[in-house]
């Protein structure tokens, strides 16, 4: 599955709207163009022109620590007042982008996940040392970044104990520990990967891995989103699934 993005002119006047629906990847090839970067994200930021409001929608296993954190640090500096809704999972460093929301919100039955970052590499033991001393730093980064937003509702030690044991939170567990800032009714909530990338995380919850399995989880209660809305979101999912190939072919190259 590739990652699909989609920015739109809202209804309301000076909003712009953003969907995040799939990985985030490190190279992005000519065969297909639907697939960003942090660069090719700033073009299609900056092609909305000037708004005074950006709604982001983020359903996302993860992907390029990165790019990902460059993504993050782009949307931080963007003036604009930024709603975050995580519609179904923010794992990994889609978390990270999560948190540069000045307002977050999470439907009832959708879930975060953070970890340390991890990657695949390969050397010699001074080369191997250099990589976990560069871990060492991306995750002093996650740390700041996730303290930034929790302010006194997350202290430094548990954090850190959160990460270490790749922890997957609710959204009320989100909302105690400041990671997210409004809990909303529950949603459908629709495959974000394929069943084989979740499984490489430790600790996935079953519930998520039956769903990127079969597709999606029954409606508890009516979602507040439009119908309209509903709909452009699975044609969203729907569009990205059909890339499984071009996972299997980028998944060697990503760091989580």
């Amino acid at each position: 599955m590739t990652i699909k993005w989609e920015f739109k002119a809202a209804a309301e006047p000076n909003v712009g709207e953003l969907y995040i629906y799939g990985d985030i990847v490190t190279y992005r090839w000519e065969e297909f163009p639907e697939d960003h970067n942090a660069k090719s994200f700033k073009d299609e930021l900056d092609a909305l022109g000037e708004i005074d409001e950006l709604k982001l929608y983020i359903n996302s296993p993860g992907g390029s620590v990165h790019q990902g954190s460059a993504i993050y640090s782009i949307l931080k500096r963007h003036k604009a007042k930024k709603n975050v809704y995580i519609d179904g999972l923010g794992a990994s460093i889609a978390s990270v982008i999560a948190m540069s929301g000045d307002t977050i919100f999470m439907p009832q039955n959708a879930m975060m996940m953070i970890h340390n970052p991890w990657t695949y590499t390969w050397g010699n033991a001074n080369e191997l040392r250099k990589i976990a001393d560069d871990l060492d730093k991306m995750r002093e980064s996650m740390i700041t970044t996730y303290l930034s937003k929790a302010g006194d509702k997350l202290d430094r030690d548990t954090l850190i104990d959160l990460l270490d044991k790749e922890t997957w939170l609710t959204a009320q567990e989100c909302f105690n520990y400041g990671l997210c800032d409004v809990i909303e009714e529950s949603i459908e909530i629709a495959a974000c990967a394929n069943k084989d990338i979740l499984s490489k995380f430790k600790n996935t919850p079953k519930n998520l891995l039956e769903i990127a399995e079969n597709g999606s989880e029954k409606p508890k209660n009516d979602p507040k989103n439009s119908k309209n809305e509903q709909e452009l979101r699975k044609k969203l999912i729907e569009e990205a699934r059909s890339n499984l190939e071009t996972t299997n072919l980028i998944l060697g190259g990503l760091n989580r």
